[in-house]
C-alpha cells in the first residue's frame, strides 16, 4: 500500500469509526467488545482491498453484516442476556423519555437472536429495503419478510411498551417503532 492510500484509509477510519461502532453495537446486541472486534475485522478486510474499493463505507458495512452472519451461524447456542427491569413509573417528566426509549429498544434488541437483531437493524436502523437486505445477507426477499415479521413480533412481546402508542388528547403517530414497523 502506497503512502497516499495509507493516508486515505487512516482518514476514513478517523472519520467513520464512531458511526461504524454504533452499527456494530446494534448488530452485536450491545456487547461493546464484540462490536469493536466486528469493526476491526471489517476494517482489516477492507485494508487488504483498499485500492480496489470504490465505496469504502458500503464495503465495510457489508463486511460487518456478513461477518455477523458468520458469527451467528458458527456460535454455540445463543444465551439470552438478562436485565433487571426498571421501575414502572418514576414520575419524572424531565425529557428522559427519549433516553428511556433507547434503553428499552437496546435491551429488547439484545434479547433477540443475532439473526433477528441483524434483520431489524438492517431494515429499520440502516433503512435498507427488503431487496437490499436480502442481497446483503445472501438470502431471499421472502426470508427477509418472514424473519422481519417474526422479529418484530418477538420485539413487541419482549417490550410491549414499544408497540402501544401513548394515549393523549391529540392523535399522534406511533414513533416508538422503527419506520415501516406497524402494529
Amino acid at each position: 500500500m502506497d503512502p497516499q492510500d495509507h493516508a486515505r484509509f487512516r482518514d476514513f477510519v478517523d472519520a467513520r469509526w464512531s458511526a461504524l461502532l454504533r452499527l456494530a453495537n446494534l448488530l452485536t446486541g450491545g456487547d461493546r467488545h464484540e462490536a469493536e472486534d466486528l469493526v476491526q475485522i471489517a476494517l482489516m478486510k477492507a485494508l487488504g482491498r483498499w485500492r480496489h474499493i470504490e465505496d469504502p463505507e458500503g464495503y465495510v458495512r457489508k463486511v460487518m453484516y456478513r461477518q455477523q452472519i458468520s458469527r451467528w451461524r458458527l456460535r454455540r447456542p445463543h444465551r439470552e442476556a438478562t436485565f433487571a427491569a426498571p421501575p414502572e413509573d418514576l414520575g419524572i417528566a424531565d425529557g428522559t423519555a427519549a433516553a428511556d426509549l433507547r434503553i428499552t429498544v437496546g435491551q429488547a434488541l439484545a434479547r433477540l437472536t443475532p439473526r433477528q437483531r441483524t434483520m431489524l437493524v438492517l431494515r429499520y436502523f440502516e433503512d435498507l429495503s427488503e431487496t437490499e437486505v436480502a442481497s446483503a445477507l445472501g438470502c431471499s426477499v421472502g426470508t427477509v419478510r418472514s424473519t422481519t415479521h417474526r422479529s418484530l413480533a418477538r420485539l413487541r412481546s419482549l417490550a410491549p411498551e414499544l408497540g402501544a402508542p401513548a394515549r393523549t388528547t391529540a392523535v399522534a403517530p406511533n414513533n416508538n417503532l422503527p419506520k415501516g414497523a406497524h402494529t
